[in-house]
């Protein structure tokens, strides 16, 4: 295919994909002028390289649309949503005949007459403006563009002729020289705007000269103007360049074995004794590090790209339904692999469908039940840990729970024993079962119960979760997390059984070391399962070994057997959609990034593998799949987590239960202790760090002003904050709520306990809950909730006002 004819076609689907948008946009807002003028732009455009390259099937087309957009853009009718659906069609017919183009090399059998003559007719509706009132008009936008360099768009096609300049490529030279020459006081805006004139007038000469002529310029001032603009066309040209996909993969492919040659080099140099090779090393490793990320970016995509097609698309389904949707989007420059974009593209297309045809109800309904007609959709996107989060909202009915359990009971898909033991959760996730749907009536959009099943599917295998939370009324909320890339990743390397396995990062939360005494005891049995008690929550343990049967036969199990002798017991605490599991392995070795492979066949039906790398040795590793792994051992089943509900509530209603405190000093002898789950950090400050901001002393802290309490005043009696007597440095605990800090000023941190006590002696002091003994000493109890209230009596006003933003 000739080269003109391929940019041709990319460049008018790019700009298929905005009329898109803005067809919907102008039908909600049809006041705005450059909007419509951007419209008419586009398709004059394509319409002109159409009879250029001989395409009459598709400039007739394009013809026709363009005097329906001329009569808009010149006020003589109006925009209704009839004129708005045709020119929709229009767009679509376009992009057909732009497929065609591709594939076979012409614009195909399409009959477009009908379409054409519905363009037509409906150019007359409504009064049309007279020849002299449009030259008026083109009068007036002629100097207004000369003034301000936008563009100006004829629609008079006899006056373009006539002309012969007013569009095209010297028309674009002409607005640009006259722009320069206004913006550099060279030439009054309208002596600019008088010589353009006589241009569209029949003078042939060039603008320059005509302004010259009339004494408005200079002639070298003109040659000056003249160099400008040639620099910025030629900075326009060379500023960007079209690259072709399957080369960027190949170009990512060879960095990702680049990267494999850098891991095998650092990792040999860290045994050699080479300095000059050392730096080599390094050095290496730091342009590798800085070509793969250049590289990443390259394939790097914004989801407004993705997003861009949904406006249309919820506007055609909505009047299909005979509803009023409206449609926001946040977090449109949120960037992903071209790839991840690639796959996340049917998944979030059904969801924004299921959200209008199921969500969202009918306009009647809405008024019945006290909401406006228009329904509203919101798409937002936004990176967090290392992931993009991607949420579809509705303010729709939300999802009927007691419909979903019966249809899941209808069809054999949970048993009549769970319906009554599912939570609200639970039970809304039924919907991504195979099968399931609720629709009452089959139609093209829903109702044969295929759809979400393949949404999660596809997700998972990415390496995303997905989950959906209702309120029943006030609409629904389906939240994705996805990766933002597949093809090289940072992970943690792990061993078990004598084999080396990647756990990738997105996934990981924090390391665990057990030795000696907590080895032995702190890891308990629970229903035949191994839990530890993590700062107060249980966390189910899986053993890697032992899930992968990784084994040697008459060979003890690695992990087990440490834990028995009292050794050092490494716990990998990871995260499976919303719930924690403890992994168990022999060793933790380090974190690099790793190139993902692919699997081969005989490995891929195995959930608990995501793929295989390579590492700086030349050992293949496999990469675990944390959600299959988390599966595979049933640690998210809902029999190990109500046990663990149950055995919690048991403890609790003894009161005896273990519980992770905080122990502190204020003032000579007195001792408080709180939760450790309530500490966000444990902090020192220099004195000459702390400020004040009215009466409230306050630290800079994390790009915030965080308020100090020093929990002797509050409690009654002590000094103010920092005043201890020979201490540099103020010890503070901080304390995080509703996305506000506060710093808890004490004497002293004593210690970080894990003890079974009983409350002893309720206190009626604000700030206290009461007293007990702790490492065999009275200790009081702190109520930080009140304390710090007591203090701040604005600090639930601020919470309030952050969750309301």
């Amino acid at each position: 295919m000739d080269d003109l004819i391929k940019d041709f076609l990319q460049e008018s689907r790019e700009n298929l994909d905005h009329l898109d948008q803005d067809f919907v946009k102008l039908e909600s807002e049809p006041d705005d002028p450059e909007l419509l003028k951007s419209i008419f732009r586009t398709i004059h455009t394509i319409k002109g390289t159409c009879g250029f390259l001989g395409f009459g099937k598709l400039e007739s087309l394009a013809h026709a649309g363009e005097n329906l957009l001329s009569q808009l853009r010149d006020g003589a009718i109006a925009l209704n949503a009839q004129r708005t659906t045709v020119l929709l069609q229009m767009v679509d017919a376009v992009r057909e005949m732009l497929d065609s183009i591709e594939a076979r090399g012409n614009e195909g059998e399409r009959d477009d007459c009908a379409l054409i003559a519905t363009l037509t007719t409906l150019q007359c509706d409504g009064e049309v403006e007279t020849h002299e009132e449009r030259g008026q008009t083109r009068e007036t936008s002629t100097a207004e563009a000369a003034m301000t360099g936008k563009p100006e768009v004829v629609s008079n096609e006899a006056a373009e002729a006539e002309s012969g300049k007013a569009e095209g490529f010297l028309g674009e030279a002409v607005r640009l020289l006259g722009k320069i020459l206004v913006e550099r006081n060279m030439a009054a805006p309208e002596e600019v705007a008088a010589a353009i004139q006589k241009q569209l007038e029949g003078d042939t000469r060039p603008l320059g000269e005509i302004l010259v002529e009339r004494g408005a310029v200079k002639t070298q001032d003109v040659v000056a103007a003249l160099q400008v603009q040639q620099s910025a066309k030629a900075a326009m040209t060379e500023g960007t360049i079209r690259v072709d996909v399957g080369l960027l993969d190949k170009l990512m492919n060879l960095v990702g074995e680049l990267v494999l040659a850098r891991n095998h080099i650092v990792q040999y140099m860290q045994k050699a004794d080479d300095h000059s090779l050392a730096v080599s090393s390094q050095r290496l490793n730091l342009i590798t590090t800085e070509l793969q990320e250049s590289v990443m970016k390259t394939r790097m995509q914004p989801i407004g790209n993705l997003w861009s097609k949904f406006p249309r698309t919820v506007r055609d389904l909505a009047m299909s339904c005979g509803k009023q949707v409206r449609i926001e989007m946040e977090g449109k420059d949120t960037e992903l692999d071209k790839t991840i974009v690639e796959a996340i593209k049917d998944p979030l297309t059904h969801l924004v469908r299921n959200a209008v045809d199921h969500g969202i109800e009918a306009p009647e309904k809405r008024t019945a039940a006290g909401k406006g007609p228009e329904g509203m959709l919101h798409l937002r996107a936004y990176h967090e840990g290392g992931q993009v989060n991607i949420e579809i909202s509705d303010d729709g009915a939300g999802l009927d729970a007691e419909k979903i359990r019966k249809k899941a009971l209808q069809r054999g898909l949970i048993r009549p024993e769970q319906v009554t033991r599912l939570t609200e959760r639970e039970t809304a996730n039924l919907i991504f079962l195979p099968g399931l749907s609720t629709a009452e009536k089959v139609s093209s959009v829903s109702g044969r119960g295929v759809g979400m099943d393949v949404v999660k599917t596809n997700i998972e295998k990415i390496g995303g979760t997905v989950d959906v939370q209702s309120k029943a009324g006030q609409g629904t909320t389906v939240r994705m997390k996805i990766p933002l890339t597949l093809a090289i990743i940072p992970a943690l390397i792990v061993s078990a059984a004598e084999e080396r396995y990647a756990i990738p990062q997105v996934s990981l939360l924090e390391l665990v070391w057990l030795e000696g005494e907590n080895a032995r005891k702190g890891i308990e049995m629970l229903s035949g399962a191994p839990v530890y008690r993590l700062r107060g929550q249980l966390l189910p343990l899986v053993y890697l070994e032992h899930e992968l049967n990784g084994r040697v036969e008459g060979k003890p199990e690695g992990a087990r057997t440490k834990r028995e002798k009292g050794e050092a017991v490494n716990i990998v605490v990871l995260q499976a959609e919303d719930r924690q599991f403890g992994l168990v392995v022999d060793e933790i070795n380090d974190t690099e990034e790793i190139v993902v492979k692919p699997l081969s066949k005989q490995l891929k039906s195995v959930n608990a593998f995501a793929g295989a790398t390579i590492m700086g040795d030349g050992q293949v590793a496999l990469i675990l799949d944390v959600m299959g792994l988390a599966q595979r051992a049933s640690v998210i089943g809902e029999n190990r987590e109500r046990a663990m509900t149950a055995k919690d509530a048991a403890t609790s209603a003894e009161g005896g239960e273990k519980q992770t405190m905080l122990l502190m000093q204020c003032g000579a002898e007195g001792r408080l202790a709180m939760q450790l789950s309530l500490v966000a950090r444990l902090e020192e400050f220099k004195k000459e760090s702390i400020e004040k901001a009215g009466d409230q002393q306050v630290v800079q802290y994390r790009g915030e002003i965080m308020p100090l309490l020093r929990v002797a005043d509050v409690l009654g009696g002590g000094q103010g904050v920092g005043s201890t007597e020979g201490a540099a440095m103020t010890q503070v605990v901080v304390y995080s709520e509703g996305g506000r800090r506060v710093g808890l000023v004490v004497d002293r941190i004593l210690d970080i306990v894990e003890e079974s006590f009983l409350q002893q002696h309720p206190s009626k002091r604000k700030g206290l809950i009461g007293s007990a003994v702790i490492q065999e000493k009275v200790t009081d109890l702190l109520d930080v909730h009140s304390l710090i209230r007591s203090a701040i009596p604005s600090f639930d006003e601020g919470e309030a006002a952050g969750e309301e933003k």
